[in-house]
Order: C-alpha cells, then structure tokens, then sequence
C-alpha cells in the first residue's frame, strides 16, 4: 500500500489583494486555517414509471457553488487594519487561496466578502481573532505544475 503524500498547514496560504490591483500578500496572525468547497442542491422526485404508486427516489441538481474561508490566530497588529478594512468595504474584496502540493500548486482567486471578524480576550492572554469570508461569484481555479 502507498501512503497519501501529506502537506503542512502552512502550505495553505489566504492572501487579501493590496491596495496594487493584482497583487496579493497574506495577513500575519492566522494559525489555523480552513477552505470549504458548497455546492448547493435541488431536490426532484424522480417517479417509477412503471410503478406511478411507488414512493420516488429523490435525485439532486446542482444550483450552485461557492467558497467559504475561516481562519483563527493571534489578532496581530501588523494585519488588523487590513482585515477591518476588508469587513469595513461595501464591496467585496479580491483574495487569492494557494494550496501548495509537492508536484503542483492549486489556486483559487476571486472576490469575497468578509463576513465576521470576532477577537477574543482574554485578561492576561494574547488576543487572538477568528474571521469568516464567503465567495463573492465565481473562484477561478489555476493548476500550475511545480517548478
């Protein structure tokens, strides 16, 4: 049996577009990090034509996809303007996630909104923050091969 070829959790990076149209750098603070891929469903009743009085099987259409992003860690200064900037903008802003694989990178770049930024603390503690993003359209996905 082959074992999987893991990545570190480093190897997954969100960066917020700068103020240079095309350009992306990634806020400091995050720790932990997670991308998840929706596709939301419709449900059909799909009925036994040979049978009219069975009880249908349900089938599922695809009506859509999107991309949410949350990511916790220290609230570091070096970043905290960036993000309440970003959850502060009427309009969505542009974000770039890199998934870097041994033999390939796997990019998704788009726009999104932030949705919440929570900072949490503690008396006596470092202050650390959890912020949610949710795709603005479409996340276009680039495959480029490991140099």
């Amino acid at each position: 049996m082959a074992q999987a070829t893991r990545i570190k959790g480093g190897k997954v990076r969100v960066l917020l577009e700068t103020s240079t149209p095309g350009t992306y750098a990634a806020p400091c603070g995050f720790t932990s990090k997670t991308v998840t891929f929706t596709k939301a469903l419709e449900d059909v009743n799909i009925p036994d034509c040979d049978d009219p009085d069975a009880v249908p099987w349900l089938g599922r259409d695809a009506s859509s996809l999107a991309m949410s992003i949350s990511g916790e860690g220290v609230l570091a200064s070096e970043s905290v303007e960036t993000w309440l900037d970003a959850w502060e903008n009427v309009d969505s802003v542009g974000v770039k996630v890199e998934i870097e694989y041994p033999a390939k990178t796997i990019t998704y770049t788009g726009r999104m909104q932030v949705e919440t930024m929570e900072a949490t603390a503690p008396n006596g503690q470092t202050v650390t923050s959890n912020i949610s993003m949710q795709s603005d359209g479409e996340m276009v996905r680039t495959r480029t091969p490991a140099s």
